[in-house]
């Protein structure tokens, strides 16, 4: 998904009452993409640090950065450093379970996500978009797995999962594997493996990217567990921790989602998370009943007509006289979720235009979310970067390093 539109045309800026009601507040259309305002009224209060500066160690809570973005120097290879070794392999959708068959989408003339920008919405719905281009097909997908030069043969290794990964992925897997090497090295970190799975293919609603990571369901993290882990010990020769704790997932827009969902769906698997401009937004495709906002109610109630006799407790649907479903995270037991995650004053608004929803706004979804983590008591730190747009490449150079020290603290080695 990229770029940014302007106000969908026919949307409803003005009455909050009323359907699919999209808050402009802060929102500045002079500027190409639009740009928001971090002291937004609406947002909950972050504390805004000098330029090129970073929130302080193992702190929580909100914090805005920017507008410079500097590459830290834990991205650069540094003398005297071990080098981790990569290994790599291919899986392909015929050889799985939970994903087969694959979902292939025709996109006129070959132009990515062409379907997708050019469908309509369901008659008296404007979050259900209506595509009729997908269909059953094959994908074949890498796997790059990071093994630290610490690592101790035999040893149950601490590990990150993330998506996006693979050479033709949307994350940086080099600079990535670099970073590691220097807060290993330096014992910022433990000696982490890491595990960089390829998207399914293609992009956004109808694609097997789109369903398998914003499918708000614990789909995602079964496949991984029962289907990429085994073949991950097999090709790396490691062995993995099966303590929570020592589990990690990162991603970066809808595999930032998925990374959550997978924590949020399986507390038993995964306690950290990592996400840059994670879409947390209405972008589940086919639309699911119980749960017709997606990722948007994690966090938020679904602003669109009542869906009769239907809501969401927890995590599960049940009849319900309220007129919109229950946010999932103030509806829940709070877990054992460590959260970092980032989002940019220029990150995604309505680039679909069809989708006058109210739930695709990835700043405003990001600072619910914050707010709603606050809210519950969980170990959370929110980053706003001013100067940076949707999966900011500099923005990511910048705050990596302190983002995963961030994240591991306190892990103790059962």
């Amino acid at each position: 998904m990229q770029g940014n539109a302007n106000i969908p045309p026919g949307a409803n800026t003005t009455d909050r009452s009323k359907p699919f009601f999209i808050d402009t507040t802060g929102l500045n259309l002079k500027t190409s993409p639009p740009t928001r305002d971090p002291h937004n009224p609406n947002y909950p209060p972050a504390k805004e640090l000098p330029a090129g500066t970073l929130p302080p160690p193992g702190a929580d809570g909100n914090f805005i950065i920017g507008p410079i973005h500097k590459p830290a120097p834990e991205t650069v290879a540094q003398s005297g450093v071990p080098t981790g070794k990569v290994y790599s392999f291919t899986m392909s959708s015929t050889d799985g379970v939970i994903f087969t068959p694959g979902i292939v989408r025709e996109d006129p003339g070959h132009c990515l996500d062409a379907s997708v920008y050019t469908a309509r919405t369901a008659p008296g719905d404007k979050s259900d978009l209506t595509l009729r281009t997908s269909h059953a097909g094959v994908w074949t997908r890498s796997v790059d797995v990071y093994v630290p030069a610490e690592y101790v043969a035999g040893s149950a290794a601490p590990f990150i999962v993330f998506g996006d990964g693979g050479p033709h992925g949307f994350f940086h897997e080099k600079q990535f594997f670099t970073v590691l090497d220097n807060l290993i090295h330096a014992h910022r970190i433990p000696a982490i493996v890491a595990i960089g799975i390829g998207a399914g293919g293609q992009d956004a609603q109808g694609s097997e990217r789109g369903l398998e990571y914003d499918t708000v369901s614990s789909a995602y993290a079964d496949w991984v567990e029962r289907e990429v882990l085994p073949l991950v010990a097999e090709h790396a020769h490691v062995r993995l921790t099966q303590n929570p704790d020592g589990r990690a997932t990162m991603g970066i827009s809808s595999s930032g989602a998925a990374a959550f969902t997978m924590a949020w769906f399986r507390p038993d698997l995964y306690h950290r998370v990592l996400a840059y401009s994670p879409t947390m937004v209405n972008q589940q495709w086919p639309q699911n009943p119980s749960l017709p906002g997606g990722a948007w109610q994690y966090h938020d109630a679904w602003p669109g007509p009542a869906f009769p006799h239907l809501g969401v407790e927890g995590v599960h649907a049940a009849p319900t006289t309220a007129e919109t479903g229950a946010p999932l995270i103030p509806n829940s037991p709070r877990k054992p979720i460590r959260f970092w995650f980032e989002t940019g004053d220029r990150d995604l608004f309505y680039p679909i235009a069809p989708l006058a929803d109210g739930m695709h706004d990835w700043t405003l979804a990001n600072e619910g979310m914050a707010k709603v983590l606050a809210a519950k008591g969980y170990h959370y730190q929110f980053v706003f970067a001013r100067n940076a747009a949707h999966v900011d490449a500099a923005t990511v150079a910048q705050t990596l390093p302190e983002a995963l020290e961030w994240l591991w603290e306190g892990y103790r080695p059962q």
